[in-house]
């Protein structure tokens, strides 16, 4: 498999869909709330934002207009930050 099915595969199956539960989680809080948070705000724009991007390296992967090396760089990119994002908020693994 080429990195650029893989970049694809980890985007469409892990990354993208982690992105659409979050905004999910945070519309929830609001409903609950009544209210956005300023936070709340400013999360769902770089949520959106964010996979805006992601949307468009779908793109490049399936016009075939990304290197491979680009591609292993971004999955290994994803698969640090997924690691990081195990962490809770003081920065500390859970155990």
């Amino acid at each position: 498999m080429s990195y650029a099915q893989k970049l694809e595969e980890l985007l469409t199956k892990s990354v993208i869909p982690d992105l659409d539960e979050r905004l999910d989680e945070i519309f929830e809080e609001i409903a609950d709330n009544k209210e956005a948070s300023q936070d709340a705000k400013e999360e769902i724009q770089e949520l959106r934002e964010f996979k805006a991007d992601l949307q468009d390296v779908l793109e490049e992967i399936q016009s075939g207009d990304i290197e491979e090396d680009e591609c292993k760089e971004l999955i290994d990119d994803i698969k640090e930050a997924q690691k990081d994002s195990d962490e809770n908020e003081f920065g500390f693994k859970e155990e």
